[in-house]
């Protein structure tokens, strides 16, 4: 497993970990892990395996949090009521931890559960999509288009050949129909576009420089009118 430089050599050994275990999809806290690593910016998160742990680690990160259930057999965590925003205080994390436990039960009795990542909430703002695919025939790409439910309704994303310069960077973000909710449309405030082009310059180099991973999908990433933040990550290897 060999990058081009040493960039991300932290990632790397994360990566290396899911290898070892003979997995091939990183967990959420593992995908969090290798994108921070990469220098993009998360929220606060932690791995919890008690309601205990989750209660002290919602107070330490401040209210709200986001609970997530942590399972190889609930990939599509909403599919199974994995997924709860807005909690608000520590019974509310109570509540919500053993509801979602009990979803998972429900739908999928023989899961493997490797516990629930408590995540800090942040503020709502607009939504982007980046992601990296290395293909076999074609090699690297890179993807970027607006998020959240946008990336189904409109389909609004452009793609370019990994890695891409920042230069290349902002060609594409101004390349979509939605350039302009990022500009600061009728009046908005205008979103950090410099500091999302280094994020989609992040995204093309792990998926081009990291020979061992397949795919690479930050969705959403949000973008404020200054920095902007992943708060959901997916990554697959080889």
């Amino acid at each position: 497993m060999v990058a081009k430089d040493t960039k991300f050599k932290d990632a790397l050994k994360v990566i290396g970990n899911v290898q070892a275990s003979g997995r091939k999809i990183l967990l959420p806290d593992e995908a969090m892990d290798v994108i921070k690593l990469s220098g993009i910016f998360t929220p606060a998160y932690a791995l919890v395996k008690t309601v205990h742990e989750a209660s002290v680690e919602a107070k330490t990160m401040g209210f709200p949090v986001v609970l997530k259930i942590v399972s190889q057999d609930a990939l599509h965590k909403s599919d199974v009521g994995g997924v709860v925003i807005g909690v608000e205080n520590e019974k509310e994390v109570e509540r919500n931890y053993n509801e979602i436990m009990n979803n998972l039960f429900k739908k999928v009795p023989d899961a493997d559960i490797m516990g629930i990542l408590v995540e800090k909430q942040m503020p709502k703002t607009t939504e982007v999509i980046v992601g990296g695919i290395r293909d076999e025939q074609f090699g690297a790409t890179v993807m970027f288009g607006l998020g959240g439910i946008f990336v189904e309704l409109f389909k609004d994303v452009v793609f370019r050949i990994a890695p891409v310069t920042k230069t290349e960077a902002l060609e594409m973000i101004k390349e979509i129909k939605g350039y302009s909710v990022l500009n600061g449309y009728r009046g908005a405030e205008r979103l950090d576009i410099q500091q999302l082009a280094r994020t989609v310059v992040t995204v093309s180099e792990l998926v081009s420089d990291i020979d061992e991973i397949k795919e690479v999908e930050l969705n959403p990433l949000l973008v404020y009118t200054e920095g902007v933040t992943a708060v959901d990550a997916r990554v697959i290897i080889k």
